[in-house]
């Protein structure tokens, strides 16, 4: 039975890895919203409605290094042009595995729909939910494939103190017994530190097509 692009990424955050044969998978886009490029070691699955020859053709016309080829600023320009979406980062997929019992940290769930942040997150997610804490946020919602994604926020003036970090594990304990996925910008090695100690484990990287 064929995998969809959900079955890749339960199977990621189990620790099992598609093959690593230099080869790309080619799935159905899970919804509309998403589409784009998943890539793991030595393989990597692309997701789109768009044809599959297509995809192919473009990938071999990139003229770079096969392995490197669908992250290649070559083939995304191309899929960018192609779909009409636009793409912003391309990003470090890490995984949490979910923690019994509730958060340690001190939380407040955040119920007004017209808060920022769950204006800003449903524009990636769905079934947001947002709780702050003492100079900070956590948000958790449905991403791509609808797996569980968590984004953290901290202030500038109460950074430095193990904050991220916090968050960051009390996601996995409000998981409700599922992985939680984090996307974080290779550069951001603040947020890349914060996750890491949280239990976070990078299993890829991702480009994120968003339709417009």
């Amino acid at each position: 039975m064929a995998q969809t692009l959900r079955d890749i990424l339960d199977a990621a955050a189990r620790g099992v890895f598609p093959p690593a044969d230099g080869g790309t998978t080619v799935v159905a886009q899970h919804s509309h919203r998403d589409a784009g490029v998943l890539s793991f070691t030595a393989h990597s699955v692309v997701f789109t409605d768009e044809d599959p020859a297509w995809v192919r053709r473009t990938l071999a016309e990139a003229d770079c290094d096969a392995l490197a080829a669908t992250m290649n600023a070559r083939f995304l320009d191309a899929f960018v042009a192609r779909t009409g979406r636009r793409t912003d980062t391309i990003d470090v997929m890490a995984v949490g595995a979910p923690l019994p019992g509730g958060p340690q940290l001190a939380l407040e769930e955040i119920g007004d729909p017209g808060h920022p942040r769950v204006l800003s997150s449903r524009k990636r997610r769905d079934e947001v939910r947002v709780w702050a804490a003492e100079g900070g946020v956590l948000v958790l919602g449905r991403g791509i494939a609808g797996r569980l994604e968590v984004a953290v926020e901290v202030d500038e003036d109460v950074r430095h103190r193990g904050l991220g970090r916090a968050l960051a594990v009390a996601a996995r304990h409000l998981s409700g017994g599922e992985p939680v996925w984090a996307q974080i910008s290779p550069g951001n090695a603040r947020s890349m530190r914060a996750f890491q100690a949280a239990g976070y484990v990078p299993v890829g990287a991702e480009a994120l097509l968003i339709a417009r």
